[in-house]
């Protein structure tokens, strides 16, 4: 929404009022934050392929485990146009993967080390790119910056996992789900009612 303040139309003032609307319905939901959770990590990619009306750029969802707990997740558009699904969730995937190795730094400095740190991803292509160091032609024009990835899941840091689409957690973050799966992917999220906690 922030892109639009320049120039605002009818229609941004529809998407603020819902979202506003959507505020006060869940003023009693926040993140649940468990004590005795185990001290491992994990990240969750996906992204909506040229899913952005206006300049067909594509988005990165990624979201972060410590242990059960939610800690650092974004909806980022990215800044190239994607020419396919693989090249969108590749990026995708690189971004969380520096996420991971910032969250990794700041655990080994507290004396918690970890390695092959698994990364779900719910595409196939982008999870073979990764293991496969020989560069194809069909691949040339994913920027050089966005191959550290591959480095990485190489050197153990990180490793590339599928996850089939209806487990996808970061998919809350820009894609339009059924209410049955945004509840359940919620719940995942550790994003609970104060109310149910109570009983």
């Amino acid at each position: 929404m922030l892109r639009f303040q320049a120039n605002p139309k009818e229609s941004h003032l529809s998407v603020v009022k819902r979202i506003m609307r959507y505020l006060l319905g869940t003023i009693n939901i926040g993140l649940w934050y468990p004590k005795n959770s185990t001290c491992n990590l994990i990240g969750y990619s996906d992204s909506d392929f040229a899913d952005s009306k206006t300049d067909r750029k594509s988005t990165s969802e990624t979201c972060h485990f410590i242990g059960s707990a939610l800690v650092p997740w974004h909806s980022k558009k990215q800044n190239s146009v994607s020419l396919s699904t693989v090249e969108a969730e590749y990026i995708s995937a690189g971004s969380c993967c520096s996420q991971i190795l910032w969250m990794k730094q700041q655990l080994s400095d507290n004396g918690i080390i970890l390695d092959h740190i698994p990364i779900r991803c719910d595409n196939t292509s982008t999870i073979n790119l990764c293991k496969n160091p020989v560069q194809h032609s069909r691949t040339k024009q994913l920027e050089i910056r966005h191959h550290f990835l591959r480095n990485h899941v190489q050197k153990g840091d990180c490793v590339l996992e599928f996850v089939d689409t209806k487990n996808q957690l970061a998919d809350i973050f820009t894609k339009t789900l059924p209410q049955e799966a945004f509840f359940a992917i919620r719940r995942e999220l550790g994003i609970l009612d104060i109310n149910d906690l109570n009983k």
